[in-house]
Protein backbone atom coordinates (compact mmCIF):
# COMPACT_ATOMS: atom_id res chain seq x y z
CA UNK A 1 0.00 0.00 0.00
CA UNK A 2 2.63 2.93 0.81
CA UNK A 3 4.86 1.84 -2.04
CA UNK A 4 1.92 1.66 -4.30
CA UNK A 5 1.15 5.71 -2.94
CA UNK A 6 5.25 6.63 -3.15
CA UNK A 7 4.59 5.39 -7.02
CA UNK A 8 1.55 7.52 -7.75
CA UNK A 9 3.41 10.49 -6.55
CA UNK A 10 6.46 9.33 -8.80
CA UNK A 11 3.96 9.53 -11.91
CA UNK A 12 1.99 12.82 -10.70
CA UNK A 13 5.58 14.11 -10.27
CA UNK A 14 6.49 13.35 -13.70
CA UNK A 15 3.53 14.27 -15.45
CA UNK A 16 3.52 17.89 -13.51
CA UNK A 17 7.29 18.32 -14.70
CA UNK A 18 6.44 16.69 -18.78
CA UNK A 19 3.58 19.61 -18.95
CA UNK A 20 5.89 22.49 -17.32
CA UNK A 21 8.79 21.61 -19.79
CA UNK A 22 5.38 21.59 -22.51
CA UNK A 23 4.25 24.42 -21.68
CA UNK A 24 8.08 26.56 -21.92
CA UNK A 25 8.74 24.95 -25.04
CA UNK A 26 5.43 26.34 -26.69
CA UNK A 27 5.41 29.33 -25.67
CA UNK A 28 9.41 29.92 -26.16
CA UNK A 29 10.23 33.08 -28.85
CA UNK A 30 12.56 31.94 -31.42
CA UNK A 31 15.89 33.56 -30.38
CA UNK A 32 17.63 35.67 -33.68
CA UNK A 33 19.63 33.80 -36.10
CA UNK A 34 23.17 34.48 -35.95
CA UNK A 35 24.94 36.17 -39.16
CA UNK A 36 28.91 36.29 -38.83
CA UNK A 37 30.17 38.33 -42.02
CA UNK A 38 33.73 37.91 -43.36
CA UNK A 39 34.77 40.95 -45.90
CA UNK A 40 37.17 40.25 -48.72
CA UNK A 41 37.30 43.13 -50.57
CA UNK A 42 41.51 42.99 -51.33
CA UNK A 43 43.44 40.82 -53.42
CA UNK A 44 43.74 36.32 -52.15
CA UNK A 45 46.81 36.53 -50.14
CA UNK A 46 48.75 35.19 -47.30
CA UNK A 47 46.62 37.64 -45.08
CA UNK A 48 43.41 36.79 -46.46
CA UNK A 49 43.72 32.83 -45.60
CA UNK A 50 44.87 34.36 -42.00
CA UNK A 51 42.04 36.24 -41.42
CA UNK A 52 39.44 33.51 -42.93
CA UNK A 53 40.76 31.14 -40.17
CA UNK A 54 40.11 33.64 -37.28
CA UNK A 55 36.59 34.20 -38.91
CA UNK A 56 35.16 30.70 -38.58
CA UNK A 57 37.07 30.37 -35.31
CA UNK A 58 35.14 33.01 -34.26
CA UNK A 59 31.91 32.13 -36.07
CA UNK A 60 32.48 28.83 -34.37
CA UNK A 61 32.82 29.72 -30.57
CA UNK A 62 29.82 32.17 -31.27
CA UNK A 63 27.77 29.58 -32.74
CA UNK A 64 26.72 30.93 -35.48
CA UNK A 65 23.79 30.23 -37.62
CA UNK A 66 25.42 31.43 -40.94
CA UNK A 67 28.66 32.61 -42.06
CA UNK A 68 28.19 34.92 -44.91
CA UNK A 69 31.26 36.31 -47.42
CA UNK A 70 31.19 39.52 -48.58
CA UNK A 71 33.28 39.51 -51.65
CA UNK A 72 35.13 41.86 -54.44
CA UNK A 73 38.13 40.72 -55.17
CA UNK A 74 40.20 40.07 -59.04
CA UNK A 75 42.17 37.05 -57.70
CA UNK A 76 45.26 36.45 -55.69
CA UNK A 77 47.39 33.55 -55.00
CA UNK A 78 46.00 29.92 -56.04
CA UNK A 79 47.71 28.91 -52.65
CA UNK A 80 45.57 30.85 -50.50
CA UNK A 81 42.60 30.48 -52.47
CA UNK A 82 42.57 26.74 -52.30
CA UNK A 83 43.09 27.16 -48.35
CA UNK A 84 40.10 28.89 -48.32
CA UNK A 85 38.23 26.81 -50.22
CA UNK A 86 39.15 23.49 -48.53
CA UNK A 87 37.55 25.45 -45.16
CA UNK A 88 34.48 26.34 -46.52
CA UNK A 89 33.98 22.84 -47.72
CA UNK A 90 34.42 21.46 -44.61
CA UNK A 91 32.91 23.88 -42.82
CA UNK A 92 29.76 22.99 -40.31
CA UNK A 93 28.17 26.09 -40.22
CA UNK A 94 26.32 26.97 -44.09
CA UNK A 95 28.33 29.83 -46.19
CA UNK A 96 27.06 32.30 -48.02
CA UNK A 97 28.62 34.38 -50.80
CA UNK A 98 27.75 37.90 -51.70
CA UNK A 99 29.70 39.01 -54.54
CA UNK A 100 29.89 43.02 -54.76
CA UNK A 101 30.39 43.37 -58.35
CA UNK A 102 34.00 40.82 -58.61
CA UNK A 103 34.89 37.40 -58.24
CA UNK A 104 37.57 36.55 -60.81
CA UNK A 105 39.66 33.98 -60.83
CA UNK A 106 40.80 32.77 -57.39
CA UNK A 107 37.08 34.49 -56.16
CA UNK A 108 35.54 32.56 -58.35
CA UNK A 109 37.05 29.55 -56.49
CA UNK A 110 36.15 30.78 -53.30
CA UNK A 111 32.42 31.33 -54.44
CA UNK A 112 31.71 28.44 -55.86
CA UNK A 113 33.02 26.23 -52.75
CA UNK A 114 30.08 28.36 -50.80
CA UNK A 115 26.62 26.73 -50.18
CA UNK A 116 24.85 29.50 -52.09
CA UNK A 117 25.88 32.13 -54.06
CA UNK A 118 24.32 35.84 -54.53
CA UNK A 119 25.75 38.71 -56.99
CA UNK A 120 24.79 42.48 -57.47
CA UNK A 121 23.69 43.48 -60.85
CA UNK A 122 26.59 44.52 -63.08
CA UNK A 123 28.58 42.11 -60.99
CA UNK A 124 30.23 38.64 -62.48
CA UNK A 125 31.96 35.76 -61.61
CA UNK A 126 34.67 33.39 -63.56
CA UNK A 127 38.09 34.25 -65.55
CA UNK A 128 40.04 31.71 -63.11
CA UNK A 129 42.92 31.00 -65.53
CA UNK A 130 46.18 31.33 -63.68
CA UNK A 131 48.05 33.86 -64.14
CA UNK A 132 51.07 35.25 -63.11
CA UNK A 133 51.39 39.14 -61.97
CA UNK A 134 52.06 40.12 -65.16
CA UNK A 135 49.06 39.22 -66.64
CA UNK A 136 50.30 35.85 -68.60
CA UNK A 137 49.26 32.61 -68.48
CA UNK A 138 51.30 30.28 -66.46
CA UNK A 139 52.04 26.67 -68.03
CA UNK A 140 49.44 24.07 -68.30
CA UNK A 141 50.81 22.53 -65.20
CA UNK A 142 49.09 24.98 -63.12
CA UNK A 143 45.89 25.34 -65.55
CA UNK A 144 45.78 21.36 -64.81
CA UNK A 145 45.59 21.88 -61.41
CA UNK A 146 43.09 24.93 -61.52
CA UNK A 147 40.95 22.51 -63.65
CA UNK A 148 40.78 19.76 -61.67
CA UNK A 149 39.96 21.98 -58.28
CA UNK A 150 37.34 23.94 -59.73
CA UNK A 151 35.70 20.83 -61.21
CA UNK A 152 36.18 18.87 -57.84
CA UNK A 153 34.45 22.16 -55.91
CA UNK A 154 31.57 22.18 -58.18
CA UNK A 155 30.99 18.47 -57.75
CA UNK A 156 30.95 19.24 -54.18
CA UNK A 157 27.98 21.01 -54.49
CA UNK A 158 26.65 19.05 -57.41
CA UNK A 159 23.00 17.07 -57.56
CA UNK A 160 19.51 18.32 -56.41
CA UNK A 161 20.53 20.61 -53.54
CA UNK A 162 18.23 22.25 -52.17
CA UNK A 163 18.04 25.12 -49.84
CA UNK A 164 15.56 26.36 -47.94
CA UNK A 165 14.33 29.77 -46.51
CA UNK A 166 11.60 30.73 -45.04
CA UNK A 167 9.78 32.01 -47.99
CA UNK A 168 12.28 30.90 -50.37
CA UNK A 169 13.41 27.33 -51.72
CA UNK A 170 16.50 27.06 -54.12
CA UNK A 171 17.18 23.76 -56.20
CA UNK A 172 20.23 23.99 -58.66
CA UNK A 173 22.71 21.70 -60.11
CA UNK A 174 26.75 23.23 -60.61
CA UNK A 175 27.70 21.79 -63.73
CA UNK A 176 31.86 20.83 -63.46
CA UNK A 177 32.53 21.57 -66.67
CA UNK A 178 31.07 25.04 -66.52
CA UNK A 179 33.30 25.14 -63.46
CA UNK A 180 36.35 24.27 -65.67
CA UNK A 181 35.52 26.43 -68.67
CA UNK A 182 36.19 29.27 -66.08
CA UNK A 183 39.46 27.89 -66.47
CA UNK A 184 40.30 26.65 -69.94
CA UNK A 185 39.58 28.45 -73.17
CA UNK A 186 39.78 25.16 -74.76
CA UNK A 187 36.36 23.58 -73.00
CA UNK A 188 33.73 23.81 -75.59
CA UNK A 189 29.69 23.82 -74.16
CA UNK A 190 26.97 24.46 -76.42
CA UNK A 191 24.80 27.49 -75.89
CA UNK A 192 27.05 28.51 -73.14
CA UNK A 193 30.44 28.75 -73.98
CA UNK A 194 33.37 28.23 -77.23
CA UNK A 195 36.70 27.74 -77.86
CA UNK A 196 39.32 30.03 -77.39
CA UNK A 197 37.23 32.07 -74.60
CA UNK A 198 37.61 31.44 -70.90
CA UNK A 199 34.21 31.68 -68.99
CA UNK A 200 32.97 34.74 -66.99
CA UNK A 201 29.10 34.95 -66.31
CA UNK A 202 26.85 37.57 -65.64
CA UNK A 203 24.13 37.38 -62.87
CA UNK A 204 21.56 36.16 -64.86
CA UNK A 205 23.58 34.03 -66.44
CA UNK A 206 25.04 32.45 -63.60
CA UNK A 207 21.42 32.05 -61.90
CA UNK A 208 20.63 30.27 -65.08
CA UNK A 209 23.13 27.80 -64.89
CA UNK A 210 23.09 27.11 -61.28
CA UNK A 211 26.03 29.72 -60.28
CA UNK A 212 23.81 32.08 -58.57
CA UNK A 213 21.04 32.01 -56.38
CA UNK A 214 19.79 35.39 -56.72
CA UNK A 215 20.51 38.22 -57.40
CA UNK A 216 20.50 41.27 -54.69
CA UNK A 217 21.42 44.62 -54.10
CA UNK A 218 22.83 44.37 -50.57
CA UNK A 219 23.39 42.00 -47.72
CA UNK A 220 20.18 42.60 -45.80
CA UNK A 221 18.69 41.78 -49.20
CA UNK A 222 20.74 38.75 -49.85
CA UNK A 223 19.16 37.68 -45.97
CA UNK A 224 16.08 38.05 -46.99
CA UNK A 225 15.89 36.15 -50.26
CA UNK A 226 17.89 33.24 -48.15
CA UNK A 227 14.66 33.77 -45.67
CA UNK A 228 16.96 34.97 -43.67
CA UNK A 229 14.71 37.49 -41.40
CA UNK A 230 15.11 37.64 -37.69
CA UNK A 231 19.03 37.78 -37.45
CA UNK A 232 21.92 39.77 -35.29
CA UNK A 233 24.67 40.26 -37.67
CA UNK A 234 28.30 40.21 -36.62
CA UNK A 235 31.08 41.34 -38.97
CA UNK A 236 34.51 40.05 -38.41
CA UNK A 237 37.15 42.74 -37.11
CA UNK A 238 40.80 42.21 -37.46
CA UNK A 239 42.49 41.55 -34.67
CA UNK A 240 45.47 44.47 -33.12
CA UNK A 241 48.09 42.19 -34.73
CA UNK A 242 46.44 42.07 -37.88
CA UNK A 243 46.58 45.84 -38.37
CA UNK A 244 50.22 46.27 -36.89
CA UNK A 245 51.31 43.41 -39.89
CA UNK A 246 49.60 45.91 -42.36
CA UNK A 247 50.67 48.65 -40.98
CA UNK A 248 54.62 47.21 -41.25
CA UNK A 249 54.14 45.66 -44.55
CA UNK A 250 53.78 49.46 -46.18
CA UNK A 251 56.54 50.30 -48.14
CA UNK A 252 57.27 53.61 -46.55
CA UNK A 253 57.27 52.23 -43.04
CA UNK A 254 59.62 49.28 -44.64
CA UNK A 255 62.27 51.48 -45.69
CA UNK A 256 62.21 53.53 -41.82
CA UNK A 257 63.17 49.97 -40.73
CA UNK A 258 66.12 49.87 -43.10
CA UNK A 259 67.15 53.34 -41.69
CA UNK A 260 66.27 52.24 -38.07
CA UNK A 261 68.62 48.64 -39.00
CA UNK A 262 71.35 50.88 -40.40
CA UNK A 263 71.16 53.53 -37.40
CA UNK A 264 71.60 50.68 -34.59
CA UNK A 265 74.64 49.38 -36.10
CA UNK A 266 76.29 52.33 -37.25
CA UNK A 267 75.99 53.98 -33.74
CA UNK A 268 77.03 50.31 -32.11
CA UNK A 269 80.28 50.67 -33.85
CA UNK A 270 80.95 54.01 -32.32
CA UNK A 271 80.16 53.04 -28.84
CA UNK A 272 82.02 50.33 -26.70
CA UNK A 273 80.94 47.24 -26.02
CA UNK A 274 77.23 45.70 -26.58
CA UNK A 275 74.06 48.68 -25.78
CA UNK A 276 70.86 49.96 -26.56
CA UNK A 277 72.13 50.94 -30.44
CA UNK A 278 72.50 47.14 -31.00
CA UNK A 279 69.02 46.36 -29.51
CA UNK A 280 67.20 49.24 -31.90
CA UNK A 281 68.65 47.24 -34.96
CA UNK A 282 67.59 43.78 -33.53
CA UNK A 283 63.95 45.22 -32.68
CA UNK A 284 63.67 46.55 -36.43
CA UNK A 285 65.22 43.61 -38.03
CA UNK A 286 62.22 41.53 -36.57
CA UNK A 287 59.58 44.07 -37.16
CA UNK A 288 60.90 44.21 -40.72
CA UNK A 289 60.74 40.76 -41.14
CA UNK A 290 58.49 39.43 -39.17
CA UNK A 291 55.65 40.68 -40.99
CA UNK A 292 56.75 39.68 -44.62
CA UNK A 293 57.29 36.51 -43.33
CA UNK A 294 54.10 36.30 -42.20
CA UNK A 295 52.49 37.82 -45.62
CA UNK A 296 54.21 34.81 -47.46
CA UNK A 297 56.83 37.94 -48.78
CA UNK A 298 60.03 36.80 -47.26
CA UNK A 299 61.51 32.87 -47.26
CA UNK A 300 63.33 31.64 -44.56
CA UNK A 301 66.02 31.32 -47.31
CA UNK A 302 66.15 35.22 -48.02
CA UNK A 303 66.30 35.78 -43.92
CA UNK A 304 69.42 33.93 -43.59
CA UNK A 305 70.55 35.55 -46.70
CA UNK A 306 70.75 39.07 -44.44
CA UNK A 307 71.84 37.00 -41.28
CA UNK A 308 74.98 35.71 -43.47
CA UNK A 309 75.56 39.12 -44.55
CA UNK A 310 75.35 40.72 -41.22
CA UNK A 311 77.97 38.22 -39.83
CA UNK A 312 80.27 38.47 -42.85
CA UNK A 313 80.49 42.61 -42.10
CA UNK A 314 80.98 41.90 -38.58
CA UNK A 315 84.05 39.36 -39.29
CA UNK A 316 85.37 41.81 -41.67
CA UNK A 317 85.22 44.76 -39.25
CA UNK A 318 86.73 42.87 -35.71
CA UNK A 319 88.25 39.50 -36.81
CA UNK A 320 90.06 40.39 -40.67
CA UNK A 321 92.00 43.37 -40.87
CA UNK A 322 91.19 45.71 -43.82
CA UNK A 323 88.25 45.59 -46.27
CA UNK A 324 88.41 42.97 -48.75
CA UNK A 325 85.55 40.06 -50.05
CA UNK A 326 84.46 39.43 -47.05
CA UNK A 327 82.98 42.97 -46.21
CA UNK A 328 81.83 43.11 -49.90
CA UNK A 329 80.56 40.21 -50.09
CA UNK A 330 78.53 40.61 -46.41
CA UNK A 331 77.12 44.03 -47.88
CA UNK A 332 76.21 41.73 -51.41
CA UNK A 333 73.91 39.66 -49.44
CA UNK A 334 72.42 41.83 -46.68
CA UNK A 335 71.17 44.17 -49.22
CA UNK A 336 69.52 40.84 -51.44
CA UNK A 337 67.93 39.69 -48.37
CA UNK A 338 66.27 43.08 -47.70
CA UNK A 339 65.28 43.32 -51.83
CA UNK A 340 64.15 39.95 -51.86
CA UNK A 341 62.27 39.97 -48.48
CA UNK A 342 59.86 42.87 -50.39
CA UNK A 343 59.63 40.42 -53.49
CA UNK A 344 56.51 37.95 -53.85
CA UNK A 345 59.07 35.33 -55.88
CA UNK A 346 59.65 31.82 -55.99
CA UNK A 347 62.73 31.40 -54.99
CA UNK A 348 64.93 32.17 -57.99
CA UNK A 349 62.31 32.49 -60.34
CA UNK A 350 60.98 35.72 -61.09
CA UNK A 351 58.81 35.09 -63.82
CA UNK A 352 55.64 35.92 -62.01
CA UNK A 353 57.01 39.14 -60.65
CA UNK A 354 55.90 42.76 -62.37
CA UNK A 355 58.86 44.77 -62.49
CA UNK A 356 57.23 47.46 -61.22
CA UNK A 357 57.56 45.50 -57.89
CA UNK A 358 61.16 44.65 -58.40
CA UNK A 359 61.77 48.57 -58.66
CA UNK A 360 59.86 49.41 -56.03
CA UNK A 361 62.06 46.75 -53.33
CA UNK A 362 64.99 48.16 -54.95
CA UNK A 363 63.80 52.12 -54.65
CA UNK A 364 62.44 51.45 -51.24
CA UNK A 365 66.02 49.45 -49.87
CA UNK A 366 68.72 51.80 -51.85
CA UNK A 367 66.54 55.22 -50.51
CA UNK A 368 66.25 53.64 -47.14
CA UNK A 369 70.11 52.96 -46.75
CA UNK A 370 70.96 56.15 -48.18
CA UNK A 371 68.80 58.09 -45.90
CA UNK A 372 69.99 55.66 -43.06
CA UNK A 373 73.74 56.79 -43.55
CA UNK A 374 73.09 59.82 -44.07
CA UNK A 375 70.74 60.48 -40.95
CA UNK A 376 72.94 58.43 -38.86
CA UNK A 377 76.01 61.21 -39.56
CA UNK A 378 73.36 64.16 -38.60
CA UNK A 379 72.48 62.57 -35.82
CA UNK A 380 75.27 61.34 -34.59
CA UNK A 381 76.78 64.74 -34.61
CA UNK A 382 73.74 66.06 -32.72
CA UNK A 383 73.90 63.88 -29.89
CA UNK A 384 77.51 63.26 -29.36
CA UNK A 385 79.11 66.49 -29.59
CA UNK A 386 81.36 67.35 -26.81
CA UNK A 387 79.85 70.95 -26.12
CA UNK A 388 76.11 70.45 -26.58
CA UNK A 389 75.03 66.88 -27.27
CA UNK A 390 72.50 65.36 -25.83
CA UNK A 391 75.08 62.60 -24.69
CA UNK A 392 77.79 64.50 -24.92
CA UNK A 393 79.34 62.77 -21.65
CA UNK A 394 79.85 59.19 -23.92
CA UNK A 395 81.99 61.19 -26.06
CA UNK A 396 85.61 62.46 -25.76
CA UNK A 397 86.46 65.93 -24.77
CA UNK A 398 90.05 66.11 -25.13
CA UNK A 399 92.15 65.69 -28.28
CA UNK A 400 95.69 64.38 -27.64
CA UNK A 401 97.81 67.24 -29.74
CA UNK A 402 101.43 66.32 -31.60
CA UNK A 403 102.56 68.84 -29.79
CA UNK A 404 101.59 67.99 -26.08
CA UNK A 405 104.25 64.23 -27.11
CA UNK A 406 101.09 62.24 -28.42
CA UNK A 407 101.88 60.45 -30.79
CA UNK A 408 99.45 57.38 -32.52
CA UNK A 409 102.28 54.67 -33.06
CA UNK A 410 105.52 52.84 -30.93
CA UNK A 411 108.43 55.00 -30.77
CA UNK A 412 110.31 52.20 -29.71
CA UNK A 413 112.12 51.55 -33.08
CA UNK A 414 113.19 55.49 -33.50
CA UNK A 415 116.58 54.74 -32.52
CA UNK A 416 117.40 51.66 -34.63
CA UNK A 417 117.43 54.44 -37.75
CA UNK A 418 120.83 54.31 -39.04
CA UNK A 419 122.21 51.40 -37.08
CA UNK A 420 123.67 48.62 -39.43
CA UNK A 421 122.71 44.65 -38.65
CA UNK A 422 122.61 41.36 -40.73
CA UNK A 423 119.97 39.91 -42.24
CA UNK A 424 118.55 36.99 -40.19
CA UNK A 425 116.89 35.42 -42.97
CA UNK A 426 116.23 36.07 -46.75
CA UNK A 427 114.24 39.09 -46.76
CA UNK A 428 111.56 38.71 -50.32
CA UNK A 429 110.94 41.37 -48.81
CA UNK A 430 110.00 41.19 -45.90
CA UNK A 431 112.07 38.92 -43.30
CA UNK A 432 113.89 39.34 -39.99
CA UNK A 433 117.24 41.00 -39.13
CA UNK A 434 119.57 40.90 -35.98
CA UNK A 435 120.67 44.08 -35.02
CA UNK A 436 122.81 44.53 -31.34
CA UNK A 437 122.04 41.14 -31.11
CA UNK A 438 118.08 41.22 -31.30
CA UNK A 439 115.85 39.94 -33.65
CA UNK A 440 113.47 42.43 -35.48
CA UNK A 441 110.94 42.16 -38.43
CA UNK A 442 111.91 43.87 -41.36
CA UNK A 443 111.08 44.90 -45.05
CA UNK A 444 113.71 45.57 -47.79
CA UNK A 445 112.95 48.92 -49.26
CA UNK A 446 114.74 47.89 -52.71
CA UNK A 447 114.88 44.41 -53.89
CA UNK A 448 115.72 41.05 -51.96
CA UNK A 449 117.98 40.62 -49.18
CA UNK A 450 119.50 37.38 -48.69
CA UNK A 451 120.72 35.66 -45.41
CA UNK A 452 124.24 37.23 -43.91
CA UNK A 453 124.12 40.44 -45.85
CA UNK A 454 124.51 43.44 -44.26
CA UNK A 455 122.23 45.75 -44.32
CA UNK A 456 121.00 48.86 -42.62
CA UNK A 457 117.93 50.91 -41.01
CA UNK A 458 117.11 53.38 -43.23
CA UNK A 459 113.36 54.34 -41.69
CA UNK A 460 110.77 53.14 -39.21
CA UNK A 461 106.59 52.99 -40.26
CA UNK A 462 104.14 51.96 -37.47
CA UNK A 463 106.51 49.99 -35.99
CA UNK A 464 107.92 48.42 -38.65
CA UNK A 465 111.71 48.35 -40.09
CA UNK A 466 112.82 49.27 -43.52
CA UNK A 467 116.16 48.36 -44.20
CA UNK A 468 118.51 48.14 -47.25
CA UNK A 469 122.06 46.45 -48.08
CA UNK A 470 125.44 48.31 -47.08
CA UNK A 471 127.10 47.60 -50.03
Amino acid sequence: MRSGLIYTLILLFAFSFGSQGQETDSTRVNPKKLVYKLNIMQNIMPATWRQTKQAFQEADSLKADLFLIHMNTYGGTVIDADSIRTKILNSPIPVYVFIDNNAASAGALISIACDSIFMRRGGSIGAATVVNQTGQQMPDKYQSYMRSTMRATAEAHGGDTIISGQDTTFRWFRDPQIAEAMVDERVYIPGIIDTGKVLTFTPSEAMKHGYCQGIANSVPEVLEMAGVKDYELVEYRPTFLEKIIGFLVNPMVSGLLIMAILGGIYFEMQTPGIGFPLIIALAAAFAYFAPLYLEGLAANWEIMIFIVGLILIALEIFVIPGFGVAGLLGITLSFTGLVLSLIDNINFDFDGVHPDKILTALTTVIVALFGGFMLSLVISKKLFTANSGAFKNLSLHSTQEKEQGFVGVDTSFIHLVGKTGTAYTVLRPSGKVKIDGKIYDAVSSLGMIDRGDEVVVIRTESAQLYVEKTS
